[in-house]
């Protein structure tokens, strides 16, 4: 069974908790997701660095808020192991939370829960999907402040 979480700050607009943020990513996965065997790499990085990757890798200029990449069907895995990678922009986050007026911190936990919602197969590409996916994040990012406390990310 592979439990590989792997946490990186690579920004520094804002402090990050990584201990707690473990125990968040660890709650989602596990408890609220289901998910047993996974091997996740998160990065917080700053607006330069997802601008590079998202020119690099999806063609499109300028910032975004979060970034995945899905290596399980690539490594042959199926089914409940999830492979991936995650790079979360804390700017984007910062900036987020203040039009929507909540946390950064609850921003960056919607962006992480987004991405494992990529793993697991939703699509954003239409607006049907797009509309599926939010509500799902909704869901789990609620479940999520009850069993975490958002503001010590």
């Amino acid at each position: 069974m592979a439990l590989a979480l792997n946490i990186q700050n690579r920004q520094r607009i804002r402090a990050v908790n990584l201990r707690h943020l473990r125990r968040a990513v660890t709650t989602l996965l596990r408890d609220l997701l289901g998910i047993a065997q996974y091997d996740i790499s998160i990065c917080f990085v700053n607006e330069e660095e997802i601008s590079r990757l998202n020119v690099s890798f999806h063609r499109h200029k300028g910032s975004t808020d979060v970034i995945t990449f899905d290596y399980s069907e690539r490594d042959g895995h199926a089914g409940n192991f999830l492979h991936g990678e995650i790079f979360v922009c804390v700017d984007e986050a910062v900036a987020q939370a203040k039009r929507f007026r909540t946390t950064w911190q609850a921003e960056m936990a919607r962006y992480i829960i987004h991405g494992l919602l990529h793993l697991l197969g939703f699509d954003d590409e239409n607006p049907v999907q797009r509309k599926k996916m939010k509500r799902e994040e909704d869901r789990l990012l609620e479940r999520l402040r009850q069993q975490c406390d958002l503001a010590k990310l």
